[in-house]
């Protein structure tokens, strides 16, 4: 099975389609930092939001690179829940890439506040509550872009709507007082806490949040997959 996440990841570079989100992603951080410097926490906490939309486009275009045939014979030689687990592995490892890009790239280009004094925890504890963020995103963005894969719903016109859909829900939805904040991922508020309070328990709350919302979402991807055969 790992020789087939291999060959998914190395179809997915070799065929230049890593390059868009690359760049969109890079162009999202660039406009984020461009206005100044902020503290860590805050700004990764606005930085996770921007980049589950993107992550969730990767996942898509990498699970969209394998032709329905090779997939299927794929499904043959390792087995349909390998096959499926394979491209969710792949999908997972290029969302850790741009993550770990996402973490480095403000201290690259200075969009980042250091420390007031020696004595300041501010650092730690933001690069800390920061990784947290785009972790809880990334399961999330991962199942969003699943589900709008070809494979999934079978249709380039219908994955667009998938996308459109989850991305702009996840933010609409989370803002505060909204009707129905379980239909999204907890990006939104996982943003808020980040930038306040940041209570073990509150943390605790939305990671399990977001693990039951990607569960349901990849719930769905596998039905979809079962239905389209």
């Amino acid at each position: 099975m790992m020789a087939l996440v291999r060959m998914r990841l190395a179809g997915f570079l070799r065929t230049g389609r890593a390059v868009a989100p690359l760049l969109a992603g890079l162009v999202v951080l660039g406009t984020l930092y461009g206005g100044g410097r902020a503290q860590p926490a805050e700004a990764y906490g606005v930085s996770a939001v921007v980049l589950f939309p993107v992550v969730a486009w990767q996942t898509k275009i990498l699970l969209d690179v394998e032709p329905d045939v090779q997939r299927r014979l794929a499904q043959v030689a390792v087995g349909v829940a390998r096959e499926r687990l394979a491209g969710l592995l792949a999908a997972g490892v290029a969302a850790l890439v741009t993550v770990a890009v996402a973490l480095l790239f403000p201290w690259l280009v200075g969009g980042v506040s250091g420390p007031v004094d020696p004595g300041d925890r501010s650092i730690p504890v933001g690069l800390a509550l920061g990784v947290w963020a785009h972790l809880l995103a990334v399961p999330a963005a991962v199942a969003l872009g699943a589900l709008a894969s070809r494979a999934s719903v079978g249709g380039a016109g219908y994955g667009v709507a998938v996308l459109a859909l989850g991305g702009v829900g996840a933010v609409v939805l989370g803002l505060s007082g909204s009707v129905a904040p379980w239909l999204a991922p907890p990006i939104m508020a996982a943003a808020r806490t980040t930038g306040g309070d940041a209570a073990a328990l509150t943390l605790l709350g939305l990671s399990g949040w977001a693990l039951a919302w990607s569960a349901a979402v990849l719930g769905g991807y596998l039905w979809r997959r079962r239905a389209q055969g």
